[in-house]
């Protein structure tokens, strides 16, 4: 129906969508309002449509947002939903695979990444398949891109900064795969990890947990 219409409503907000973005129902959208941070600096990875780094912007009016998505055209659409929601002053579009094209540390990041398992995949309902693959295949056990994000978050966190990262279902294969890090789980499907905590997880485990 959202893609007939070609909207979708996220936490009072309409976005545009159509089948090169899924369809906005992030759990991060309901975690924004319990950050105890004021980001100055927020970044957005696979941004998608640009649900969250519209709403992050909206809750933190103060910040300036980098969005970034390895898809040129759902960096298509989210262009269209930063100047429906007239953020161009405060919001950069970035093409990028995770951190590779961008630089500065930041004190907020958000990650709605691609978090479904191969197995699950092949019994994703059928509406479901509408939706681009590539943003939500991830991986074997669907912990994929999450790793390159926990091996990368050192190095783009801020002393005092946060990581809020949505999972889905892979809460039991996260923590085994890191038994020492300490996730907090504001909701069953998102974690936050503070940047302190970052550098731990970066060295763990030995291999990717979806290469394995």
């Amino acid at each position: 129906m959202a893609y007939l219409l070609n909207e979708a409503w996220l936490d009072g907000l309409a976005f545009h969508v159509d089948r090169r973005v899924i369809i906005p129902r992030s759990h991060i959208a309901f975690v924004l309002e319990d950050v105890r941070i004021a980001p100055r600096r927020i970044l957005d990875l696979c941004n998608g449509s640009g649900c969250l780094a519209i709403l992050a912007a909206r809750a933190f009016p103060r910040a300036h947002v980098d969005a970034s998505d390895v898809s040129a055209a759902a960096l298509e659409v989210a262009a269209r939903n930063v100047r429906r929601h007239k953020l161009g002053k405060r919001i950069r579009l970035v093409r990028s695979d995770l951190f590779a094209e961008l630089e500065q540390p930041y004190d907020l990041v958000l990650s709605n990444p691609p978090y479904v398992s191969t197995p699950s995949m092949r019994k994703l309902p059928r509406e479901y398949r509408y939706e681009p693959g590539i943003a939500l295949a991830g991986g074997r056990q669907g912990l994929d891109y999450v790793a390159r994000i926990l091996e990368a978050a050192p190095r783009y966190l801020k002393p005092g900064g946060l990581l809020i990262c949505e999972i889905g279902e892979n809460r039991k294969a996260l923590e085994r795969a890191y038994p020492q890090t300490g996730f907090l789980w504001p909701r069953h499907e998102v974690f936050t990890l503070a940047a302190s905590r970052t550098a731990a997880a970066s060295r763990t485990p030995p291999t990717r947990p979806g290469a394995r």
